[in-house]
């Protein structure tokens, strides 16, 4: 499985990007995927991700309710809406797959910078 990002940028505050990530190779092996994030000098932390062969959605405490996942299966892609971006939004924004052929294993994209200036 290949992981390839898009959609990052600058933005000021309160304003609004959307990442894409589309799958390829055997996306069949997939059971979820996501988007984390990681800031200078901080630990790489869970946005959003979609598991449970997408049925189960879960946030991050300090993106709920302004970032929403989603999902075109026909696409083999994911989304990330980001809604009232902030300043501590800032950092690399990395998809990860979930595949699993004899057990489970971690596929991730190469990042994508997103940037909110105060």
């Amino acid at each position: 499985v290949q992981l390839v990002e898009s959609g990052g940028g600058w933005v000021q505050a309160g304003g609004s990007l959307r990442l894409s990530c589309a799958a390829s190779g055997s996306t069949f092996s997939i059971i979820g995927m996501g988007w984390l994030r990681q800031a200078p000098g901080k630990q790489r932390e869970m946005v959003a991700f979609m598991r449970d062969n997408y049925g189960s959605i879960y946030y991050g405490d300090s993106v709920m309710g302004r970032f929403t996942i989603s999902r075109d299966s026909a696409k083999n892609t994911i989304y990330l809406q980001m809604d009232s971006l902030k300043p501590e939004d800032t950092g690399v924004y990395y998809c990860n797959a979930v595949i699993v052929v004899v057990e489970a294993s971690d596929v991730w994209g190469q990042g994508t910078q997103v940037t909110v200036s105060s």
